[in-house]
């Protein structure tokens, strides 16, 4: 998706609750039950923010500033007790910033309170505000160590602040199940580079048309030596990638031979989408595919047909 290169400076606020305009898939779920409301000549006429999570500002020690992180939390219905399991999931999410890819990932839970479709999870958006320099792992290649890539290569460190800043305020927080590591593009190149050198750190992985290109292509040319020396046992790892073709479409498919090789304990599922997306229109769905494929609950089938599913059926007499 296009980001730019350095984020203007966030405003600072201890904890506040995040707004959105509109949330429009439960309305529209029980869009029969409500009555229009009038419209007011006063359109701010008894405007108020929806909250839609927390925003806070978590102090780094590893960066020395602070650090916006996002967390939405779903409050099961009563409805889905029995339904919904807890723990909860945790979805750590790279680019999680409220003006980067919270919303629409935090949408993608709400989702299931309204539907069931599989387990909620706990969205945890931490933003970047250099993501070149942040998350793209150090290059071997010297072409890659210099000029406009000067300065790249964050990776390890953005991975510790993951792991002992980030985890550990959710965690004193949120009682929480399997933690998901998912992010797209560069982000999805630092899920890669965190499933194949650090495997224990998280339980499942979700890469959205990782930018495999980096380093001429090392990721995948290491792969097969990287899953060999670690362990992968009992992790997922979810791929997509959409019609970007030429050394980013090379790494993937070397990466899939190597899973396919050499991580036979690794459950994976990879979907191509190059006939149907762009980089620019493949995150949400994906998204919402890894996160039904990973949790997703049976649906309820109908039973005998309703009258109203068969053609022509007839509604009951009144008694």
């Amino acid at each position: 998706m296009r980001r730019p290169d350095s984020l203007s400076a966030i405003r600072r606020i201890a904890v506040a609750s995040l707004g959105v305009a509109a949330i429009a898939s439960a309305a529209a779920a029980h869009a029969d039950e409500i009555e229009a409301a009038p419209v007011s000549a006063d359109e701010s006429a008894g405007a108020a923010p929806l909250p839609f999570g927390v925003t806070y500002q978590l102090r780094s020690d590893i960066y020395g500033q602070d650090r916006e992180i996002n967390v939405y939390a779903p409050s099961l219905p009563e409805w889905g007790e029995d339904l919904f399991k807890r723990p909860l999931p945790v979805v750590i999410l790279i680019d999680g910033g409220a003006d980067q890819d919270f919303f629409h990932i935090a949408g993608l839970s709400q989702l299931t309170l309204v539907n069931a479709e599989r387990q909620p999870a706990i969205i945890v958006g931490i933003r970047t505000y250099n993501r070149r320099r942040e998350i793209v792992p150090a290059a071997v290649d010297p072409r890659y160590a210099s000029g406009e890539f000067d300065g790249w290569g964050g990776a390890e460190q953005f991975r510790r602040h993951i792991v002992e800043e980030v985890m550990p305020f959710i965690e004193a927080r949120h009682d929480v199940g399997r933690a998901v590591l998912m992010g797209e593009s560069l982000a999805g190149l630092f899920v890669v580079d965190t499933f194949l050198k650090a495997p224990a750190t998280f339980d499942d992985y979700v890469a959205v048309s990782p930018s495999l290109w980096w380093d001429d292509r090392r990721l995948s040319k290491d792969a097969a030596r990287l899953l060999r020396g670690g362990d992968h046992r009992g992790r997922r790892l979810y791929l997509t990638m959409a019609d970007e073709g030429g050394a980013m479409r090379l790494g993937l498919d070397e990466l899939v031979a190597a899973l396919g090789t050499d991580a036979p304990n690794v459950e994976v599922k990879f979907v191509d989408r190059s006939a149907s997306d762009t980089h620019a229109s493949i995150y949400h769905h994906a998204a919402r595919d890894a996160l039904r494929w990973m949790f997703a609950i049976p649906a309820e089938t109908y039973g005998e047909t309703p009258w109203y599913l068969t053609v022509d059926g007839d509604p009951p007499i009144p008694e």
